[in-house]
């Protein structure tokens, strides 16, 4: 090989590992995604309760990336079918519930009635022609039986207690339940919430605990909820679709509504609540 050949072959291959580093430095490449346009539907939370004045929330679903600041629309009326079969028009008249802290768009006129096995229905429509529906049926309240906690051995400025809840579950229905605990007020973020089925416990005690995390003298309210399946699994879907948003490894999840033409939940709680002062 001669000084030209050698030459040649020198900068053809300082050519080379310069294009494969400006290759590999220029990975980056911008790609614009066209997201496919759904027509607005009409979102609903409605929780229905023995003894108090039926309200629910109504707004408009908007783009995943368009800001997330909840549309109210104006024009819909929410028709309540009560388990006597009267129907009942909630008139549009937004506020907040000051026990809950929860925000409502419609309310009914009077305190409602709603025994186990009762069956509700709702129905709202809009001018655009939408119609959602929706129907719940009054679980049976399965009692808490005892509520007791339990404090640690750390010095008295550290000491936390964990708490134990503990009911029977009715045999041989199928159960679903969710256990919540507020601190102070229930209009708060509660301390703890999750949800179980008896598919390994059908008619034996339930216990539920915590972890150490309460202090001395913390007031707690202690709620049990006998769920139906489709609020059950509803409240499911919402926890995958909150651990998927954001996660580019995780696996998208549609929320399980329990209402027809729209998204949302309708549901009649039962439950049973303990006020306890932690000593």
């Amino acid at each position: 090989m001669n000084k030209r050949t050698h030459t040649t072959l020198g900068t053809w291959l300082a050519l080379t590992l310069l294009a494969l580093l400006t290759t590999a430095c220029n990975l980056q490449k911008d790609v614009d995604v066209v997201l496919p346009a759904f027509p607005p539907q009409l979102i609903v939370e409605a929780y229905l309760e023995d003894g108090e004045v039926p309200r629910i929330a109504v707004s408009e679903s908007v783009p995943y990336l368009a800001t997330p600041e909840p549309k109210v629309p104006t024009d819909v009326t929410a028709v309540l079918t009560l388990a006597n079969g009267r129907r009942e028009t909630l008139r549009f008249s937004p506020g907040i519930n000051r026990t809950t802290g929860k925000g409502f768009t419609h309310i009914g006129t009077s305190p409602l009635v709603a025994r186990p096995g009762d069956t509700f229905s709702l129905e709202l429509t809009d001018t655009q022609g939408r119609r959602v529906t929706g129907t719940a049926t009054v679980p049976v309240r399965v009692p808490i039986d005892s509520v007791e906690w339990e404090f640690n051995d750390r010095p008295e400025a550290q000491r936390e207690a964990y708490v134990l809840t503990r009911f029977r579950d009715p045999a041989p229905t199928v159960d679903f339940y969710r256990l919540m605990i507020h601190k102070d007020s229930l209009s708060n973020s509660p301390e703890l919430e999750y949800t179980v089925e008896d598919r390994l416990s059908n008619g034996q005690e339930f216990t539920l605990g915590t972890s150490y995390r309460f202090r001395p003298n913390d007031t707690l309210f202690v709620t049990l909820y006998h769920l139906d399946r489709p609020y059950f699994q509803f409240l499911q879907s919402v926890e995958d679709a909150r651990n998927a948003n954001g996660n580019p490894f995780g696996q998208p999840s549609a929320i399980k509504s329990t209402v027809q033409g729209g998204i949302g939940i309708f549901t009649v709680l039962s439950y049973d609540r303990r006020r306890v002062v932690v000593k």
